[in-house]
Parts: C-alpha cells; structure tokens; sequence
C-alpha cells in the first residue's frame, strides 16, 4: 500500500457505509485516524459528505474488499493505474510576445538573404507569417520594406536551430528532385 485513495474522507463514508471491513482497515487504507472512522459510524465526522466509491473510481476491486473483510488482519492494497503517456515530438506552437512580433518580417528578410532555397511557404512556416507576406518581402513589395533589418530568427527565439536545418534539408531534397525531373523531361524531348 503506497498512496492514500482519491478523496480519502469520502472513500472512507461509502467503505462505513457499504462493507464490514474493520475500522483499522479502513482508516489504513485511506490514511485516517481509526478515531475518525468511528466518528464517521456513529455519524459525528464528515457529515454531509457524500461516500465516495473507490471501486468505480479504480481504486480498489471488489475481490480485495471482500478478501479483507473476510480476515481483519488483511490490509486494503490500492488499486494502481500504470498511465503511459507518450511524447511524441509534436509540434507545439510557442508563444511569441507582443515585443517579438514586431521581428517576423525582420526574421523572414533574414532568411531570403541567408538561405534564398527555401520556399515562401517553408519561411512562413518557421517566422510565423503569411505566405503572402513571406512573398512581398522576397519581392520588395511588403508595405513596410524599407524599415525591415534582417535578424537571424534563431538568436531571437522564433525558432530552433534544428527547425532551420529541417527546413533547409527539406528545400535541398526539393531543388535535387526538381533538377532530377528537369533531366528526365530534357531527355524525352
């Protein structure tokens, strides 16, 4: 027996109230004082407090209850539930403060100077723009050009080093497979 029930006190009322297990069974079981389990069969602790079934709620079994009821020296064992909860790498976007926001299309000019392979969508993507943004930038025709400084996305936080070699990776692979059909098309002409 590790951990004490969920809702030990309620727990306790419904075991009072629903089994003959011996009041040291139960004060065990839910780490309680036997003097308050007393209190709650004469109906002087925990009043109003509805009785919590740890059977539905996973805690024990009703084998275990009735094993422990059969022999008083029996301690209640709980009833662990072994949750695996699995990380996947997902993708969770980050929050980015009012203060970095401005720095997207500073961000997003930093890339099409730096790496002009990677595609408006893929720079959208990692700053966190508008395609059609990412666009006007590359074409000099954002609304705000002439005020943009190129920052490296990076260092500012917008992204990770390894987002940016994903990206570029995936824009390599892109440019060799264009090259690859450009061949095949030259050669069947």
């Amino acid at each position: 027996m590790n951990d004490a029930p969920l809702m030990p006190m309620a727990t306790a009322v419904w075991l009072v109230e629903n089994t003959s297990l011996t009041f040291k069974q139960i004060a065990d079981f839910c780490k309680l004082h036997e003097v308050e389990i007393q209190g709650i069969a004469d109906g002087e602790v925990a009043k109003g407090i509805v009785g919590y079934n740890p059977i539905i709620a996973g805690q024990l079994t009703r084998e275990e209850i009735n094993l422990s009821s059969e022999d008083p020296n029996r301690e209640l064992s709980l009833k662990v539930n072994e949750i695996v909860l699995k990380n996947e790498n997902k993708k969770i976007k980050k929050y980015i403060p009012l203060s970095k926001r401005q720095d997207k299309p500073d961000s997003a000019l930093w890339l099409i100077k730096q790496h002009s392979t990677l595609k408006d969508s893929q720079i959208a993507k990692l700053v966190g723009i508008t395609k059609n943004s990412a666009t006007a930038i590359r074409n000099k025709s954002y609304w705000n050009f002439n005020n943009l400084n190129a920052k490296d996305p990076v260092a500012m936080g917008l992204f990770s080093q390894k987002d940016l070699v994903d990206a570029l990776d995936k824009a390599e692979r892109r440019i060799k497979r264009e090259k690859k059909e450009k061949e095949k098309s030259q050669i069947i002409k």
